[in-house]
């Protein structure tokens, strides 16, 4: 649940960031319409977009997740991830991207972005939702950090959600933009953009001390504690396939005795 919270906090805080990097798509978006339900309405499907995204890279990096912790690496794999996020912040240098998108090496980032402006002519509500789609793979800094607490979920389901929950925590500003336009100032923004990297270091640091194994409640469980609580997890997802199966199989024997 604390995991949870974290990437709920980092999508609230960070929207505010996305507002400045991803302001002007949203400002630009084609929501067609001539009531405000309708804006919401496409606002939301460009959003939910994003989100979807996001849950689908987090499936990715919190099966990457579960296979270190089967292995054994999950708390170590927790320490890194978090000093990823500290270190993001206290040297932003060596994770800012300097390269030429048109480079060969970029070339993805490039058709992604002429896909976005072809999908931009289209004015449906199901180009918005794809727009939405697209834009969650453009390279964002956030993005990443969010990824690496996906990570140290170690678990698919887990992983899922961290990233779900992310991309719910930075519609509400993002939506509000887009159908209110460009009302908050850019002071208030530059502001809360202040803050957020403390936000991300405090994550980071909650992730370093999640793996320390410092027997803390919530903060420090002890690897024994991790285990016996992924090893329930597991089980209960065995259960629930068991149950399954033996639904399956009384129903096939009840259509045999028809």
């Amino acid at each position: 649940m604390e995991i949870l919270l974290s990437a709920l906090f980092l999508g609230l805080m960070g929207s505010f960031h996305c507002v400045g990097m991803c302001g002007p798509i949203v400002l630009a978006l084609p929501l067609h319409g001539n009531n405000l339900q309708q804006k919401i309405f496409g606002g939301l499907l460009y959003n939910l977009g994003r989100t979807v995204t996001y849950g689908l890279m987090g499936a990715v990096f919190g099966l990457l997740g579960q296979g270190l912790h089967l292995i054994g690496f999950q708390q170590i794999i927790s320490v890194i991830m978090g000093l990823v996020m500290v270190v993001s912040v206290l040297f932003p240098k060596l994770f800012r991207n300097q390269y030429d998108l048109q480079k060969s090496s970029f070339k993805l980032v490039a058709k992604l972005k002429k896909s976005i402006s072809t999908l931009f002519t289209a004015r449906t509500f199901q180009s918005l939702f794809f727009i939405g789609l697209l834009n969650g793979l453009l390279p964002c800094g956030l993005v990443y950090i969010a990824l690496a607490g996906a990570i140290a979920t170690a678990g698919l389901a887990t992983g899922i959600w961290y990233m779900v929950i992310f991309g719910l925590g930075t519609i509400p500003m993002l939506l509000f933009i887009g159908v209110a336009g460009n009302v908050v100032s850019s002071n208030i923004r530059q502001k809360i953009n202040n803050l957020i990297p403390y936000l991300v270091v405090l994550v980071g640091i909650f992730f370093i001390l999640r793996g320390l194994n410092l027997n803390i409640p919530y903060l420090s469980p002890t690897k024994d504690k991790i285990e016996k609580k992924f090893e329930k997890s597991l089980q209960d997802k065995n259960v629930i396939s068991h149950i399954h199966f033996s639904d399956y199989r009384r129903m096939e024997h009840s259509t045999l005795q028809l």
